[in-house]
């Protein structure tokens, strides 16, 4: 019988990303929109709030040249300086009112904004931690990150920006543009008319500039690319000498970043010289006919000194609108990848009706089971086995038998094709997932150390843990002498993964780890393959100790570390081929006794 691979939305991600990473995206995406109101529930006060005081900020930046026209027409040239004095106390009132608003505003409309990617980043977050290993299989780290931080990162500059900047400049050209026609028809005609050049002239400089920005956007991710690895491998780019080749790599992305960005500044230094000539033409417009209506008396000096102040702020916002095209885009494309990642399922999950797994003795078995992680490849063909409360069970053979499977399928980190596997007589697709693995823990081949200090790192699966049970469970793992010769001790930071220690004492902060949580099932997946004879020794000690009494299975790379185990079972191509002690898979002569006997004659 074999199982059908399975092609979930999150492999089909994987080859959307690469692909949607270099795209702008629509300047609106109703959906990604709509999706994004939701998350303004909370916040609707605030918003109304924001968005009353934007208003408010609006109409008395608009107010301004009105004022100065009437102080002119009215006060100035008859000489009332007493009604002047009123004119600029109202000035100053409707300054300081429009200079409280944009407060208001700021403070409204921020803190919504960090409100909604609070939400958002949130959100992500205990979607990823629920997702499957599949889905971290499929997907490459460094475009899960992306996710989470560079494109809620151009979201939160549209909502906490963008957004602002976008409604004030819109209500400040039509009021502005309202104004302008009611101070002097046809001299607001003269310069709206310039409004379809400018519109022409930015729809054509968009197009190259948008293609500019995402060479720059391309260019710099290599340059970003090349440095991290560099960084990394640094060990081995010097032992083989390849600094100078690699510099000269190096220089070669930046010069290209260098070029793609001396583009871009180009298309932008075009676009700002642009507006102010049509400013000056609208101006010079505006001057040329105001003049002679002022001469003739059509209209008054102030009205027309209003009207131009009225064209210096209008081109302003235009010019405002144009450069937030780009950033509408950026974050349009990226609200469509970040709800994809957040549509994408879990397939890991609790059933209806899942109960809580009880406190077990430790039975573990598997029923004709049969999984493979693609549609071609069979990993494990009608698997039958019982692991008995109390037993250790080894597990050895080949690269690729299947072994790190089993234990995959024991946490549930993947699902079964066919077949049952049971604990205590529980299928554990009924019980919950957190119940599940509360009861199993695992030391893995490649220690995993948390940022933080080694005591934080031992009480990671019991936060409850007390001090002197830390230190009660760090000597059980033979871990407490050489943190007593640290200068810091337990309060000692491991860095990165651990970087501060060495692979041995990660290894054993580790099993103290999981020797703290006291799990009735333990896991030990090739835990002591890739360290030094002294510490393995100190290791295994702390092992046998810890295996009593519980179930432990224990996948094997080195034989010589299993002998003492009480069965060993033999995976070749997905299922159980031999099983018994020691002695007695010696005496079979069979797969076992080549795997030890070759062994053996390779330390001769």
């Amino acid at each position: 019988m074999r199982v059908r691979g399975i092609t979930t939305k999150a492999q089909r991600l994987q080859g959307s990303i690469d692909e949607e990473d270099d795209e702008q995206g629509k300047p609106y995406d109703h959906g990604v929109v709509r999706r994004l109101l939701r998350y303004l529930s909370g916040v609707k006060l605030l918003m109304a709030v924001g968005g009353a005081a934007m208003v408010i900020k609006s109409l008395a930046a608009i107010s301004y040249p009105l004022l100065i026209a009437i102080a002119i027409d009215n006060y100035i040239v008859n000489g009332n300086y007493s009604g002047l004095t009123v004119i600029v106390i109202i000035y100053a009132v409707i300054a300081l009112v429009g200079w409280g608003a944009q407060f208001v505003e700021n403070r409204c409309l921020d803190y919504a904004g960090q409100t909604v990617l609070l939400k958002l980043r949130t959100q992500m977050f205990d979607h990823l931690q629920q997702m499957s290993m599949n889905f971290f299989e499929n997907n490459a780290t460094g475009k899960i990150m992306s996710r989470v931080q560079n494109d809620v990162q151009q979201l939160q500059q549209l909502l906490t920006y963008g957004f602002l900047n976008i409604v004030t400049s819109v209500i400040t050209i039509v009021g502005i543009a309202i104004a302008m026609v009611v101070l002097q028809p046809l001299l607001a005609a003269t310069t709206l008319i310039l409004l379809p050049v400018l519109f022409v002239i930015l729809f054509i400089w968009q197009k190259h500039a948008s293609r500019a920005f995402t060479k720059v956007r391309r260019a710099i991710a290599v340059v970003n690319a090349g440095l991290q690895e560099n960084i990394s491998g640094v060990r081995v780019i010097q032992s083989m000498s390849r600094e100078d080749t690699n510099f000269e790599q190096f220089e070669q992305v930046n010069r290209e970043h260098l070029g793609a960005n001396v583009k871009a500044i180009r298309l932008s230094s075009i676009m700002l010289p642009l507006v102010e000539i049509l400013m000056a033409i609208a101006i010079a417009v505006a001057i040329l006919l105001g003049g002679n209506m002022v001469l003739d008396g059509t209209i008054t000096v102030g009205i027309l000194i209003g009207f131009l102040m009225f064209i210096l702020r209008f081109f302003n916002p235009v010019r405002e609108l144009s450069m937030l095209y780009t950033l509408l885009q950026r974050a349009m494309a990226s609200g469509a990848r970040i709800f994809e990642l957040l549509d994408v399922k879990q397939e890991i999950t609790d059933v209806s009706g899942a109960i809580q797994l009880p406190p077990v003795t430790g039975e573990i078995k598997f029923s004709s089971v049969y999984f493979n992680y693609t549609k071609d490849v069979e990993v494990l063909h009608d698997v039958n086995l019982t692991v008995n409360p109390g037993e250790t069970v080894a597990i050895v053979g080949k690269t690729g038998a299947g072994k790190s499977t089993i234990i995959n399928l024991i946490y549930r980190f993947y699902e079964v094709g066919s077949g049952s596997i049971t604990i205590d007589g529980h299928d554990i697709r009924s019980v919950t997932h957190k119940s599940l693995t509360s009861q199993l823990g695992i030391v893995p081949q490649d220690p995993y150390l948390f940022s933080g200090t080694i005591a934080d790192n031992i009480r990671y699966g019991k936060l409850e843990a007390s001090d002197e049970d830390i230190v009660k469970a760090a000597k059980k793992a033979r871990a407490h002498t050489f943190i007593s010769h640290l200068e810091l001790k337990y309060d000692t930071q491991v860095g990165e993964r651990g970087g501060n220690l060495s692979l041995g004492q990660r290894q054993i902060i580790c099993l103290a780890r999981v020797i703290l949580a006291n799990p009735k099932i333990l896991i030990l997946d090739e835990a002591t393959s890739n360290i030094d004879i002294m510490t393995e020794t100190l290791i295994q000690k702390a092992l046998r100790s810890l295996a009593s009494k519980r179930t432990c299975l224990v996948i094997a790379h080195r034989l010589s570390t299993i002998t003492s185990a009480d069965r060993i079972i033999v995976m070749d191509k997905g299922r159980p081929a031999e099983q018994g002690s020691h002695q007695e898979l010696l005496a079979q002569k069979g797969m076992y006794y080549n795997m030890y006997t070759a062994l053996n004659s390779s330390k001769t």
